[in-house]
């Protein structure tokens, strides 16, 4: 049976701790700060579980013969890539995007360390097959990971181990059942619509840091688990028609606080290895795997973006003006070319043993481009809109008051809608870019990779320098000073070939 929007909604009805606004919360399900995000993820599974998404979204576990969400595909060819984007692409344009960390995000990310099980092996076979058993169960039961990698940033000039003694979650202990682990991780992005969550390290560690060094998954609702969720901007939102993203995909980002939580050993894939914590990462086609997900996720988004942009044009009247074609040209060139590197990455590819990965020279070439191109976009729509996003009724109770609503009919023109299809747009327009929600957005899409020297070093770290390199040292091998160059020059062609050769 294919897990739906209903059977996704039990599986988070499991107590878990969620501190918000001053008091734990746990029938969290219910709680007007995570209702309507929750219900938009369980759409998500509504949407596989169609008959008529059933091959486009899902395929039948190797294991048990259900099926279940194409997240979970490892695939072996350009063949299979393709069709697995398909189905993640259909995913996100039912959130437009807004769901950063959707389910096919950590999905995609344990996947690729499955892909390269052999670098758990070398960490030794105990915790390959952790690994591989977890991936299983996670697949077999279609669950919904999010993941806390990095450190709290308290004090950033000062290393991980440099910090103070009880900030980091750590390992505190170890005995036949597990180990105990205490201190803060970040950014639980999606704690509350998710299942279980990986724990782990994406920053550097060094020697000396062997506490910090981990990774495991358990259930959200495992005993000392402490999520402290940031302000929701869902509980602020009001009526869809006002706030109509933040009021359904306000996934929100929480720090996560373990406090002595016991971890089972069969939920251990690496321990106290500096050396284990990178390669998880970049030695299997993890890294490269979650990331290509987000470039799925970001085109679809940049499109529904771009549509906005169009629209506001057609709505303001200005869709003709030759500057406005020239920004919605570059616009669409930009959007197009976020497209053509998910295409290369694809079909530029490369297998890693029997599964085929998409290109990571060309997907560390997206991360850093999309990083400058978000803030752009965001300030092109802000230029196209003007005063228009600011100009707006209070809310959608202004239309219920008969003498307001003809103020609103008499002040909101348009050639290309009536009053009530402008300010629906614009109230759009701004919770995409304006709002909390939106500034949100803009925070996320610009360091949810990695702080910009991060993406440009990866950028760096696989870029072919060899063939760029070799192309110079050829051309500066053809010549040298004038002398040399006239003795090893070859003898001149005459301008009479045929009486040269007679």
């Amino acid at each position: 049976m294919v897990k739906d929007g209903a059977a996704h909604f039990r599986s988070l009805q499991d107590g878990r701790a969620i501190y918000i606004d001053g008091k734990v919360v746990t029938d969290h399900v219910s709680h007007p700060a995570f209702a309507e995000s929750i219900r938009s993820v369980c759409s998500l599974y509504d949407f596989q579980a169609r008959p008529e998404n059933l091959d486009l979204m899902t395929f039948e576990s190797p294991k048990t013969g259900d099926r279940v969400n194409r997240t979970w595909q490892l695939p072996k060819s350009y063949a299979e890539l393709v069709q697995r984007r398909r189905a993640l692409e259909s995913w996100a344009e039912q959130h437009n995007g807004f769901l950063g960390r959707s389910p096919d995000h950590v999905g995609s990310m344990l996947g690729g360390m499955v892909m390269g099980l052999d670098v758990f092996k070398e960490h030794g076979d105990r915790y390959a097959n952790n690994l591989k058993a977890y991936y299983e169960h996670a697949r077999d039961n279609d669950l919904y990971l999010t993941y806390v990698i990095i450190n709290p940033q308290a004090d950033r000039s000062k290393t991980a181990g440099g910090q103070s003694e009880d900030l980091i979650a750590k390992i505190v202990d170890e005995d036949h059942e597990g180990i105990t682990i205490k201190g803060s991780k970040m950014l639980g992005t999606g704690c509350p619509m998710a299942n279980e969550v990986f724990v782990s390290t994406i920053q550097p560690l060094k020697a000396g840091e062997e506490p910090l060094s981990y990774s495991f998954a358990i259930p959200l609702a495992t005993k000392g688990l402490k999520m402290l969720s940031r302000k929701s901007y869902e509980a602020q939102s009001g009526d869809v028609f006002d706030n109509p993203l933040s009021s359904r995909y306000d996934e929100n980002d929480a720090v996560l606080y373990f406090d002595e939580v016991k971890v089972p050993w069969d939920r251990v894939f690496t321990i106290r290895s500096p050396e284990m914590a990178g390669k998880q990462w970049h030695a299997t086609p993890a890294h490269v795997y979650q990331n290509y997900q987000c470039q799925i996720r970001f085109m679809v988004k940049m499109r529904f973006l771009l549509g906005i942009a169009r629209k506001v044009a057609e709505t303001n009247g200005i869709i003709a003006f030759p500057p406005v074609v020239e920004t919605l040209g570059q616009m669409a060139a930009e959007v197009s070319m976020v497209e053509g590197l998910v295409e290369a990455m694809e079909a530029s590819g490369r297998q890693v043993g029997e599964y085929y990965v998409p290109n990571g020279q060309r997907l560390y070439a997206a991360n850093v481009l999309t990083q400058q191109l978000y803030p752009k976009f965001i300030a092109s729509i802000r230029e196209l809109s003007g005063g228009g996003m600011i100009m707006l009724p209070s809310s959608a109770d202004d239309f219920a008051n008969p003498e307001i609503a003809s103020v609103i009919q008499q002040s909101q023109k348009s050639p290309a809608t009536d009053s009530l299809g402008r300010v629906k747009l614009f109230k759009l327009a701004w919770d995409a870019v304006g709002s909390e929600f939106g500034s949100r957005h803009l925070q996320y899409e610009m360091f949810y990779s990695g702080a910009t020297m991060v993406t440009r070093g990866h950028a760096y770290r696989t870029y072919n320098w060899q063939r760029a390199l070799g192309a110079v040292d050829r051309f500066l091998g053809g010549y040298g000073l004038p002398a040399q160059q006239t003795a090893a020059s070859p003898a001149p062609v005459t301008s009479n070939p045929v009486k040269a050769a007679a």
